[in-house]
């Protein structure tokens, strides 16, 4: 028996995900001047009450993770977006680990689900993060480090 419509696995158009991923690389390398310093972390000013954190979490010849996180303080804290990165040095491209603290994104998930995850959540995921970083680099006043 075949798949319905309803069922069948969302496949990611590979080159256009390829070039968020790669926005995302060149946009974080702009946001951050050190990406290889653990435990430093960026706090990006955007107007009084809301400010982004970028944090560093690992750090090797090849990739970096990092944590982005909204410090607003008029914003529940589970409304407040957060995710984690990864950037791939040698391939110069900025993936999306997870988002919300949900843990891994599989690259497309069948629909519906039972954690109600999009088809393509992670692509979406990814436009979502260069939105962000395309916001803070329009509107940030301050950028300042601090080793946590």
């Amino acid at each position: 028996m075949g798949q319905t419509n309803s069922q069948r696995k969302y496949v990611p158009h590979l080159p256009s995900l390829l070039a968020v991923c790669e926005s995302n690389y060149a946009r974080l390398l702009r946001l951050l001047p050190d990406c290889d310093t653990l435990t430093l972390s960026y706090i990006i000013g955007i107007n009084k009450g809301l400010d982004y954190r970028v944090k560093i979490l690992d750090s090797s010849r090849y990739t970096s993770t990092v944590e982005l996180a909204q410090l607003a303080d008029n914003t529940p804290i589970y409304l407040r977006p957060v995710m984690q990165v990864r950037l791939y040095h040698d391939a110069k491209v900025a993936e999306v680990l997870n988002a919300q603290h949900v843990g891994s994104l599989k690259p497309s998930y069948v629909y519906p689900n039972v954690k109600m995850h999009q088809p393509n959540e992670k692509e979406m995921t990814n436009r979502f993060l260069s939105e962000w970083l395309a916001f803070c680099l329009r509107h940030r006043e301050t950028l300042r480090s601090s080793e946590t």
